[in-house]
């Protein structure tokens, strides 16, 4: 089942993708993995943090990998790239 979620692009995930926000068709059980894919296809600079960024599917973090994913309609989604600094 198709549904639409909203993006959150924060820092350097803004800058490659080149918006702050946007709202997406995803299918509502994916992996985070896949979840990251669509964003990638969508903004293919995003690969340039792939390794290093987190999602936060209705502000619960969620590594990239196999983990299940079930989002519901209206669902926000943040991708929180690798914070600078020290």
């Amino acid at each position: 089942m198709s549904i639409e979620v909203s993006v959150l692009y924060f820092a350097k995930s803004a800058e490659l993708a080149g918006v702050k926000s946007e709202k997406i068709r995803v299918r509502s059980d994916l992996t985070s993995i896949q979840l990251w894919q669509e964003l990638e296809k969508r903004h293919p600079k995003l690969f340039a943090v792939r390794e290093q960024v987190v999602l936060a599917v209705r502000q619960d973090y969620v590594p990239l990998g196999e983990q299940r994913v079930s989002l519901s309609e209206g669902d926000e989604v943040a991708v929180i790239p690798p914070l600078s600094g020290g």
